[in-house]
């Protein structure tokens, strides 16, 4: 590995996870940086493999962490439970990552960040639709779902703006002060 592509391999790393254990963090519901996370994961590492490994691991892990500290309470034992619903969406978010790569502007960042909020919004609230038996299964039970899904929503989208800009940002800012990033 090269010292260019070494050294943005582990800028984009630690970036990755800083931003999955923001997740520990008290923060208002859904207003998180783990949607900017793999948009940022998709445009920046060299190999897509790394950003799809990296990305999944960082958010198992900050998931790992989150279900047994912070909501252990909920469960009778040590849980390795994850949504898959949740594990779709962020690899569809991955994907609107993978179309950023060689065109990080603000305007096609801010743009495929409330792109991926939208899709992360769809198709959670599809699989809350369908596992939930709160939710008769018919179209008047997946309107309920996205309307409960509502104001979790607007925080997903304001988080992924935010964390994006500072991802982003943080990644421009880092190039402008370390050559070997900027000569990528």
């Amino acid at each position: 590995m090269n010292r260019i592509i070494q050294t943005s391999f582990f800028v984009v790393s630690g970036m990755i996870l800083m931003a999955a254990l923001t997740r520990l963090l008290p923060h208002w519901p859904n207003f998180t940086a783990v949607g900017a996370m793999a948009l940022f994961g998709g445009a920046y590492f060299e190999r897509k493999s790394l950003a799809v490994v990296a990305t999944f691991a960082a958010l198992y892990l900050s998931d790992l962490l989150l279900n047994n500290l912070i909501y252990g309470s909920y469960y009778a034992a040590f849980t390795w439970r994850i949504s898959p619903w949740v594990y779709m969406a962020f690899g569809a978010v991955l994907l609107i990552g993978f179309l950023l790569r060689g065109r990080v502007r603000p305007l096609y960042v801010m743009g495929a960040s409330l792109g991926a909020s939208s899709l992360f919004f769809l198709l959670t609230n599809l699989g809350s639709w369908q596992v939930d038996p709160l939710y008769s299964k018919d179209f008047a039970g997946l309107l309920l779902a996205y309307e409960a899904g509502l104001p979790f929503f607007w925080n997903t989208m304001a988080g992924d703006l935010f964390f994006s800009g500072v991802l982003f940002g943080g990644y421009a800012w880092a190039q402008a002060r370390i050559p070997a990033l900027a000569a990528k």
